[in-house]
Order: structure tokens, then C-alpha cells, then sequence
């Protein structure tokens, strides 16, 4: 059984960066295909990005097309996501989701999902 584990969340003002990682074991890693989700208080959880299996083929919300990034290293089982000039509607708890749809944009097409980390980017 597969376990996600999100790290690298925290207090950051609009305009700076962060760069969550998430760490997949159990799992048969650079076959799945990698997402971000996340959940703003009070709203739906939803898509944010998702890589393929071969690292480059990755899909954005229109929202954060341009500010954020998404990567994974397969020897290491890590997704990472680089997020720059935050703003805060960004703000949220970020979930990191496996699964073998693509894209991968959708809740009910996630096998796995980690525990979330949280992201506050103050004005």
C-alpha cells in the first residue's frame, strides 16, 4: 500500500516562493502519474498540476500557469512543486495525489492522496 508524505508548507507573504516535496512509498513511483490538489478554507478541494510518468509532460489550473511548477525525481519517489510569486488566493492546504489517469486533474481518478501541508501567503 502506497503512503504520500507532503513536506515544506508555511507563512509566506505575497510575492515570495515556496517549493513543497512530497516523498511516495510503496509504489511502483515512475509509472504513476503525480498531482497537486489543494483546499482553500471554506471551498472544494482542487486540481493545481500533474506530471507524467517521464517527467515532462505536466498540466496547470490556469491560475497558477507561469508561478508554479511542477517536477519529480523517479530515482528519489519525490514530486516537488515550486511555487513563485504567491498570492493569497493561493493560500490553502496542498494535498499531493497518485494515480494512473492522464492528466490526472480529477479527485476521483486518485488512488492515494497524502496528508497535506499548509500554505498561508499574507498580503
Amino acid at each position: 500500500q502506497e503512503e504520500l508524505a507532503e513536506s515544506g508548507g508555511g507563512l509566506v507573504q505575497a510575492g515570495e516562493s515556496l517549493r513543497l516535496s512530497c516523498t511516495v512509498s510503496g509504489r511502483t513511483f515512475a509509472t504513476a502519474v503525480m498531482a497537486w490538489f489543494r483546499q482553500a478554507p471554506g471551498k472544494e478541494r482542487q486540481f493545481v498540476a500533474s506530471i507524467f510518468g517521464d517527467g515532462v509532460m505536466a498540466e496547470y489550473v490556469d491560475t497558477v500557469k507561469g508561478r508554479f511548477t511542477i517536477s519529480r525525481d523517479n530515482a528519489k519517489s519525490t514530486v516537488s512543486l515550486q511555487m513563485d510569486s504567491l498570492k493569497p488566493e493561493d493560500t490553502g492546504v496542498y494535498y499531493c495525489a497518485a494515480g494512473y489517469r492522464w492528466p490526472l486533474m480529477k479527485e476521483e481518478d486518485c488512488a492515494a492522496w497524502g496528508q497535506g501541508t499548509q500554505v498561508t501567503v499574507s498580503s
